[in-house]
């Protein structure tokens, strides 16, 4: 049987393993007992919002009755409201609040300083070495958009 480890196999295990450890670690320091997918969700609807719940299990790619949990848990935390969608009235467009938006700004805060706090220990091409990654992997999210 012929192995199906290549180079490029063996650089995405490394950086699926990576982006998973970080992403954990992450979550851990962000202070808040928010789920991943409803913070997902949250920032969602604030860069693209006001948007329908559909339109939301699009972006998130999730199915509907999942869309519609999150939102219903995030409305009840104060984060997200609904209003009449103005060009259908059997629909519902849902925004983040003042609270969602200032839960966001924190939690965001809070990554960033670990992850700045972590960054300042390197040396400087270590450093610029994760500024190219970073460009590079935002290039390769963007071929997945919607």
């Amino acid at each position: 049987m012929l192995s199906t480890v290549t180079p490029d196999t063996e650089i995405a295990a490394r950086l699926r393993l990576a982006i998973t450890r970080t992403a954990r670690r992450l979550r851990q320091e962000a202070g808040d007992d928010m789920s991943p997918s409803a913070a997902a969700a949250l920032a969602t609807i604030e860069r693209h919002g006001p948007l329908a719940p559909s339109r939301l299990a699009e972006i998130e790619r999730v199915k509907r009755p999942t869309a519609t949990r999150v939102l219903a848990r995030l409305e009840e935390a104060g984060l997200v409201e609904r209003a009449p969608d103005p060009d259908d009235g059997r629909c519902s467009l849902v925004s983040v609040t003042a609270e969602g938006r200032r839960r966001l700004k924190r939690i965001r805060s809070r990554k960033t300083a670990y992850l700045a706090r972590r960054i300042s220990k390197l040396d400087p091409a270590d450093a610029a070495a994760l500024e190219r990654a970073a460009e590079v992997l935002e290039r390769v999210l963007d071929e997945d958009r919607p």
